[in-house]
């Protein structure tokens, strides 16, 4: 099983979407974000979802393992 990253997509207006990406839709994404506007398609563990790409404003991705405990 590939090791999924956790990622969080912030838009205008404050709004954050959770998802966890493999390292291919991750790296898509980004590229997306990178040279161009209009949508984008992301598969993801949970379905499909189609981004306003000019409505993005930041990708949080988390690097560390996940921690149990206090």
């Amino acid at each position: 099983m590939a090791s999924l990253h956790k990622i969080e997509i912030g838009f205008e207006g404050g709004q954050v979407v959770p998802v966890r990406l493999d390292e291919a839709e991750l790296n898509g994404l980004k590229s997306a974000l990178a040279k161009t506007a209009g949508s984008h398609e992301l598969n993801y563990e949970e379905g499909t979802l189609i981004l306003d790409l000019n409505k993005v404003i930041f990708l949080r991705i988390t690097t560390s393992a996940a921690k149990v405990g206090f």
